[in-house]
């Protein structure tokens, strides 16, 4: 079982203190995940994110597919970086990074996740065709929704 890596950087014109606040706050998530998606949040929502913080979602991934996820943040370090992991969901292993660099007229939010599909082989053939693709589309209208409530990045 191959393990895959997806990074996706985005600049933002705020301070490091608001990216963190908007990051680390569960509730946000929904702000920016695709409508298609139907994400909920169903518990975990209640606390800015910390070491051991259990949140449970359902999501739908794909259409007629629902199902939930449930994730821990196993590590934060204020207002650099916190990292969550997937204990029950759609992936195999889900491993996912978040880093907030702060640059010249803003900040820098990278995520980074490396992830196994599910469904062993089966999987292997439909991660370019149907998970890949589905993963890009997810971090790029994240990218569209932090753009639209923060403002695009000037240099």
């Amino acid at each position: 079982m191959s393990l895959h890596e997806i990074k996706q950087s985005i600049k933002l014109p705020i301070s490091k203190k608001e990216a963190w606040a908007f990051l680390s706050n569960p509730k946000n998530l929904q702000k920016i995940m695709p409508d298609d998606m139907g994400f909920q949040i169903i518990s975990g929502l209640n606390k800015q994110t910390y070491p051991g913080q259990i949140i449970q979602y359902k999501v739908t991934p794909f259409k007629g597919y629902t199902t939930k996820w449930v994730t821990e943040i196993t590590q934060v370090q204020e207002p650099d970086y916190f990292v969550d992991i997937q204990l029950l969901g759609p992936y195999k292993l889900w491993h996912h990074k978040h880093f907030i660099k702060e640059i010249k007229n803003g900040v820098e939010i990278t995520d980074v996740v490396h992830y196994q599909v599910p469904f062993g082989f089966i999987g292997e053939l439909l991660r370019p065709i149907l998970i890949k693709p589905k993963l890009k589309q997810i971090f790029n209208q994240r990218t569209s929704k932090m753009h639209a409530i923060f403002g695009a990045y000037k240099n």
